[in-house]
């Protein structure tokens, strides 16, 4: 989870940050007492939740929440003030939550337990996937995975670009063989294929990634951490890391928004 706090005063943002971090410790936390220093912190490697207070020198923290849900509009924005008439306009902005100075600790906790758009946890994914440029797929600790076969691979990068959705072997096999004929060398061929597919996975205990049933597949969304599904969630790290290039060497994956 990537948390951002903002408040010009540099005793209450080092309380405020304290308390984030106790709450949440293997989160990533930074603290900015400058609005424009945060708000290109949150453009360029994105932003889960957002602590601003409300009353500072300059943009306020409303208008920064403004700015920020122009980068990504599922940002969870909680406001921090020592005022409570800011409250209304704090609703206004669809916060995720609002917190009364001083923090503690227990006000933090709550707010980050009810958030208005719920953090889906991705540090027990078992797979790291790359869409951007070329396809490619690693372990949690970084490590390229090794697919026996490179067809066995480019399955499951079909698998991986139809974001979860159930796929018959007749459907990958039009995607990777085109006009070939779907008979039963073709059948047995591609068997063989996701047999070593999940071969490859199991290897290192990945084959939850992957769903099988009788004659069709799909993947696991949750088991991964995919650069293109963040994309899709409006990560502002995964935007700014397309460079119009996915799936590079397959030429049936087409970018879809």
């Amino acid at each position: 989870m990537k948390i951002l706090c903002l408040d010009d005063e540099p005793l209450a943002l080092k309380m405020l940050q304290i308390s984030v971090e106790k709450v949440k410790p293997d989160a990533a936390v930074k603290a900015f007492t400058k609005q424009k220093e945060l708000l290109a912190e949150a453009e360029t490697n994105g932003c889960d939740v957002a602590f601003l207070d409300i009353h500072m020198r300059g943009m306020t923290g409303v208008e920064v929440a403004k700015k920020l849900k122009e980068i990504n509009p599922k940002m969870n924005i909680i406001f921090v003030t020592g005022f409570s008439e800011y409250k209304a306009d704090a609703m206004d902005m669809k916060a995720s939550g609002y917190i009364m100075k001083p923090v503690t600790k227990e006000e933090v906790a709550r707010e980050l337990e009810e958030l208005r758009f719920p953090i889906i946890p991705k540090s027990n994914a078992l797979l790291r996937v790359q869409c951007f440029g070329n396809f490619d797929v690693f372990t949690p600790d970084g490590k390229p995975v090794h697919f026996e076969r490179s067809r066995s691979k480019e399955i499951f990068a079909y698998l991986v670009h139809r974001h979860g959705s159930s796929c018959t072997t007749r459907e990958i096999a039009a995607a990777l063989f085109e006009d070939e004929p779907y008979d039963k060398k073709q059948q047995g061929y591609l068997q063989t294929l996701v047999s070593a597919m999940i071969k490859s996975l199991k290897k290192i205990g990945a084959e939850k990634a992957v769903y099988k049933s009788y004659n069709a597949l799909a993947v696991n969304v949750d088991a991964i951490d995919c650069d293109y599904y963040r994309f899709q969630e409006l990560d502002a790290g995964a935007v700014n890391a397309y460079q119009n290039e996915y799936m590079s060497q397959y030429y049936w994956a087409d970018f879809m928004y």
